[in-house]
């Protein structure tokens, strides 16, 4: 293509713009639209650019708090964490790419979401990531799963910040779109943030960093398109990274920063040059003109429309003021990145790009951003099961052997093959590393973070209402579990095509999930992303609504985690019901050894959550505990395995109570906690029990070199412990 190129309906379809869009964009142009102006539209009228699909949903999710200063709108979310300090984190997506090549894809979806955190002046201290991938015995789950985790490792281990933590799951539903997302997070001076809007008239508009190249080039559309049979065909618009040049844009920025000489800044990411001009613009109520020819590219004869929707890595773009141009340049030369003034703020509201001499671009700004086209779909809620009734679930007929089974399982399985091609110690901070129910990294002191992310999409497919509020209470819950206060979320929402209203339906149903706990908990939504259109000839993906979330630890020698600490220890229940556990409706345990997947998810009581979970964190503040775990998949005796296997210490515990035993130990209702107490301090805890109207039993005791689960009988914690390790490393390595 080239500026010649004539505007046909087949074109327009092909930049992802129905007919009353492109309708539309001539209406604000007033003419035919040039090629470049058409790619323009189509990068920031994309669903993965604009929203336009959710926005109207998002606005509804609760976004303020007395320690939120900045909600989502932003290069990510900033939340006060006292003395002076904020935490700056953000989760997002780079699912299409990395199925396409999962290496780069993922890769570069860790550079992108640290781009965003340090964007506002946060040097990243942590990253995460949320994976799912299809069946284990489908023909391209290995080579994905191989992929994206090298392409992770090798972007986070190089750039210098530790993977301390996340999730990795299999489902058939993902056969077809594996999904990555991506969080960072970083600390800042809490009047050191920097944001996006660009100020003042004539400001000059400074690129920073790589090069421009051809890669990329329509990698957000790609992103808001469905897949077929000829995706492998998309590979040139994946992005491919170089995190030794992030680095030192890292390194060059936050130096640029010290210097007063940033008005605004912005990454970029998504739709490249053409949507961080237009974000400042948009947001300050300026126009922005771009001179391409100043464009630093390292390939020669690049056209307007290419270096526009090009998605190179390792790009800013800011805003700064003149008189500390000559501070900025040298600062970037001394990092050895380019450094080029390619535009100016005007006061027409205009977005303005000129090349070779010609005008290649003239529209109005707003309309390519905040006031992008936005939908109200149709949508079909879901209609949620029925719960299981007590007779319709069958008996385990040996609970040992279906929790062997269980903790060997590929959900259940140790992730250690995963998080050990992580570096999650490099910077010295990480105080708890992955494994356990959240990680925890020390920010100044005895002062520490803890981050988790979770979703269950079993949950989320029979009821997504029910899915969403699960989804925060279990990282709320996992929080908690360590002695954090839980602090704020980012979300990222994975669905299928919304124009299908029963995907919409799925979408709208989450969201108010997740609006009804974050409301419930005090655990405001500060930033996020939606990836919609995951699906591959009409299939979609489990609605997957992951939720990242932070705790603040005031004394990380007070943070608790789930091994057990010596033998002879009371083991104890927090925030069960009598029966210890009844909710057996889409639990892996009906899945995975029943091979049933039917029934109502566990219900989420918020009120109870609460109750329970600031009950919990009181105890591991006063020290009354000294192992805690939530319990989520697999229920109770999963969960006692998980302690046992991290200690290498056994349990017996009492027989369950009730007739349904099967229950008891494999249902997976919420708001409760595994602990373990030492002898003198079980009196203490229940009066702490009492006061806040929290049930408490005690279950068991500590020690031995087995796992006795009632009558059941005993497994060794070395079996277990075996079974555990070795499914992922198999699995891997062709077994």
């Amino acid at each position: 293509m080239n500026a010649a190129t004539p505007i046909t309906p087949d074109l327009v379809a092909g930049h992802g713009l129905t007919a009353g869009e492109y309708q539309h964009a001539v209406e604000l142009t007033g003419r035919t639209p040039t090629l470049t102006e058409l790619g323009i539209f189509s990068a920031m009228w994309n669903e993965h650019c604009s929203y336009k699909s959710s926005k109207k949903w998002l606005r509804t999710l609760p976004t303020t708090g007395p320690r939120v200063i900045q909600g989502p709108g932003e290069n990510a979310g900033v939340v006060d964490i006292g003395d002076g300090q904020v935490v700056i984190f953000k989760m997002e997506s780079h699912n299409h790419p990395s199925f396409i090549e999962p290496y780069q894809g993922a890769a570069t979806g860790v550079g992108g979401i640290l781009r965003d955190v340090f964007t506002m002046g946060a040097r990243p201290i942590a990253a995460l990531n949320a994976l799912r991938f299809g069946a284990p015995d489908h023909p391209k789950t290995r080579h994905l799963v191989a992929g994206v985790v090298a392409g992770i490792g090798g972007y986070g281990n190089a750039f210098g910040v530790p993977t301390i933590g996340g999730e990795v799951n299999f489902d058939p539903g993902y056969n077809g779109n594996n999904l990555v997302n991506a969080f960072a997070a970083g600390i800042a001076s809490a009047d050191a943030v920097f944001y996006s809007a660009a100020a003042g008239v004539g400001m000059p508009v400074v690129y920073l960093g790589s090069k421009t190249g051809r890669d990329g080039i329509h990698g957000a559309s790609m992103a808001s398109a469905e897949f077929d049979d000829a995706s492998h065909e998309k590979r040139p618009t994946v992005q491919v990274g170089d995190p030794f040049a992030e680095k030192l844009l890292l390194e060059a920025c936050l130096e640029l920063m010290a210097t007063g000489a940033v008005i605004a800044i912005q990454d970029m990411g998504a739709a490249g040059l053409t949507c961080s001009a237009v974000e400042m613009g948009a947001k300050g109520g300026l126009g922005i003109e771009l001179d391409l020819d100043a464009v630093p590219c390292r390939e020669d004869g690049m056209s307007a429309y290419e270096m526009m929707l090009s998605e190179s890595q390792e790009r800013m773009l800011m805003v700064l003021h003149p008189d500390k141009q000559a501070e900025a340049e040298a600062v970037f030369a001394k990092w050895g990145l380019d450094f080029a003034v390619v535009g100016r703020t005007t006061d027409d509201l205009r977005f303005r790009v000129r090349h070779r001499g010609r005008v290649e671009a003239d529209l109005p700004i707003h309309e390519l951003g905040d006031d992008a086209p936005e939908y109200s779909r149709p949508f079909l809620l879901t209609q949620p099961p029925e719960p299981l009734a007590a007779d319709a679930v069958p008996a385990s007929d040996d609970p040992a052997a279906d929790l062997l089974a269980l903790v060997g399982s590929p959900d259940l399985a140790s992730r250690r093959w995963v998080y050990e091609q992580y570096d999650h110690l490099i910077q010295g901070n990480t105080v708890q590393t992955p494994g356990g129910d959240a990680a925890v990294v020390r920010v100044r002191g005895q002062k520490g973070l803890a981050f988790s992310v979770d979703v269950t999409p079993r949950y989320c497919t029979a009821d997504p209402f029910e899915g969403g509020k699960q989804a925060v209470a279990e990282c709320w819950r996992n929080l908690t579990a360590v002695g954090a206060q839980p602090l704020a979320v980012t979300d990222n929402l994975n669905f299928g095509n919304p124009e299908r209203p029963e995907i919409m339906g799925q979408l709208v149903g989450a969201i108010e999930g997740i609006k009804a706990a974050c409301t419930a908990l005090d655990f405001p939504v500060v930033s996020g992303n939606v990836s919609l259109y995951n699906e591959t000839n009409g299939e979609a993906i489990p609605p997957t609504p992951a939720i990242g979330g932070v705790g603040l630890v005031e004394d990380i020698g007070r943070s608790a985690s789930l091994a057990f600490k010596a033998e002879g220890e009371t083991i104890l229940l927090f925030g069960a019901p009598p029966a210890w556990g009844t909710c057996l409706g889409q639990s892996i345990w009906l899945r995975d050894i029943a091979d049933r997947a039917d029934g109502a998810p566990p219900p989420v009581d918020l009120d109870h959550e609460r109750r329970v979970g600031d009950t919990v964190r009181q105890a591991i503040r006063e020290g009354l505990v000294t192992a805690v775990h939530d319990l989520s998949d697999g229920g109770l005796a999963v969960a006692i395995a998980e302690m046992a296997i991290a200690s290498g210490i056994g349990a017996t515990l009492d027989q369950p109570p009730g007739d349904a035993p099967t229950a008891s130990l494999f249902g997976e209702d919420q708001g409760r906690y595994l602990a373990t107490a030492r002898a003198d301090d079980i009196g203490a805890l229940r009066d702490l029990a009492e006061k806040d109207g929290i049930d408490l039993v005690t279950i068991g005791t500590t020690g031995g070199s087995a796992l006795t689960l009632g009558r059941s009988g005993p497994i060794s914690v070395a079996k277990l412990a075996e079974a555990h390790a070795n499914w992922f490393p198999a699995y891997m390595a062709g077994g």
